[in-house]
């Protein structure tokens, strides 16, 4: 690594040394762009790299709200406002215990890349709370949407910062957000994406993410391997939104899904996942094992890591960042992979991102292979700032051509340095190039 990379990498560490997921991004970011500093010295000169790895300015504030029995409840809100040179700020909220000031810092910064991916003009940030939705009734996740919303509206608007759902932010939640930051601004525009359809959402958004993960891995296996999905053996992790419509669209495209996943467990059936079952079982909170009351035959597994061990060509984590270690992809590598794509933020640790690596498995990051959730969230901008709306079908084409056109960029820009095979630092390079040479234009 260059070593104006490893004295911004060591100055991080000092300063935020329990911020694992942050480093963690960081440091795959840099091991792809060292071939980029040789080539163009104003980036060392202008010391631009330091200013795209801090976030513009990070809002923290306390979220006040009272649950059922009228008992005083407290969590911490945060947006983290990344980067703004190519568009305005644009990324999820989410709602879980474990959110931190370091993992929205790391989902902040990878948001940054991909929206710039997408070619769409957007910049990037994140936000959420430690606020767990589960469990709530409506009329206490009302109460902490508005209290949330109270604080952080001020933050917000379609020119300015567009949030978005991510985990524990259903549509609901969406909706009582979006319904507060109306009644606080007296305007309703394009300040939230993934709306209902009824008030501004675009159709297509459920399925984005899913749907364009799926084109993504159509575009790779037509370059590189001159196939398409028929009767592919996959692998899916997660349950969530993002996994189940990976899922539909894989077997539409003629894939045969053996595996999915959630936190209590893994179903395993040689002869085909039934999707949409395991949306009834989701959809109803029930546990992943009730699978096997309509399919005996399947095989249920309470270890997730179990996912790993199951024989596959394609292998698709949709769950959550670093599920998949080193350990796992050695499994996967030697029952047969030939490639990972990558459905969550990061859910690859960095050893094991080498070892695929340098065992020439075809690996596609989520910075590329996530983007269409966020690239039908600029569409749905673009819709509303056009007082419209657009069919399905026409939505779908323009998330299959935003993705395919995604692929081929990250594609040739890693055969141009020599690394055909290699689509992190395609991707790592052609995001970082366009943020680079904006805010070089800009003065930044």
């Amino acid at each position: 690594m260059h070593e104006h990379l490893e004295s911004i990498y060591h100055d991080l560490k000092l300063k935020y040394p329990y911020q694992k997921e942050y480093l963690q991004s960081v440091l795959e970011f840099f091991e792809s762009i060292n071939n980029v500093l040789l080539e163009d010295p104003k980036i060392i000169e202008s010391n631009v790299i330091r200013n795209i790895v801090e976030p513009d300015r990070i809002i923290t504030f306390k979220v006040p709200w009272v649950d059922d029995k009228g008992k005083n409840r407290f969590n911490t809100g945060y947006r983290v406002q990344f980067n703004q040179a190519l568009g305005p700020y644009k990324g999820g909220i989410r709602f879980t215990p474990n959110v931190n000031e370091s993992v929205l810092k790391f989902l902040g910064f990878e948001q940054t890349f991909k929206n710039s991916l997408t070619g769409l003009p957007l910049g990037g940030g994140k936000g959420g709370s430690d606020f767990n939705p589960k469990n709530k009734s409506d009329a206490e996740l009302l109460r902490f949407c508005q209290s949330f919303m109270i604080e952080l509206h001020r933050h917000l608007g379609p020119t300015l910062d567009v949030p978005a759902g991510d985990i524990g932010v259903s549509q609901k939640a969406i909706g009582y957000m979006f319904g507060m930051y109306k009644r606080l601004t007296h305007a309703h525009h394009g300040s939230f994406t993934g709306k209902g359809t009824n008030y501004g959402g675009s159709l297509g958004r459920t399925e984005a993410t899913g749907y364009g993960i799926i084109y993504m891995t159509l575009a790779a296996l037509d370059k590189y391997f001159n196939t398409d999905l028929k009767n592919i053996t996959i692998i899916i992790s997660g349950s969530g939104n993002v996994a189940l419509h990976t899922a539909y669209k894989a077997k539409q495209m003629g894939a045969n899904v053996v595996a999915m996943s959630s936190i209590d467990g893994v179903i395993y059936h040689p002869q085909g996942i039934d999707v949409a079952l395991l949306e009834h079982i989701k959809e109803h909170n029930q546990l992943i094992e009730v699978y096997l009351e309509r399919y005996p035959n399947a095989v249920f597994s309470k270890d997730t890591k179990k996912i790993w061990e199951i024989p596959c060509e394609i292998a698709l984590p949709c769950a959550t960042e670093n599920e998949l270690e080193l350990e796992d992809v050695k499994k996967l590598v030697k029952n047969g992979l030939k490639m990972l794509v990558e459905g969550a933020n990061m859910p690859t640790t960095l050893d094991a991102t080498h070892y695929l690596l340098e065992h020439n498995i075809l690996f596609i990051p989520g910075k590329a292979a996530n983007a269409g959730g966020v690239s039908v969230s600029g569409l749905e901008m673009q819709q509303n700032a056009l007082h419209t709306s657009w069919t399905f079908e026409t939505v779908d084409n323009k998330l299959k051509e935003i993705m395919t056109k995604l692929f081929n960029s990250i594609y040739e820009t890693a055969k141009s340095y020599d690394k055909p095979f290699d689509l992190v630092s395609g991707a790592n390079i052609l995001s970082f190039k366009r943020i680079y040479q904006a805010m070089l234009d800009q003065g930044l």
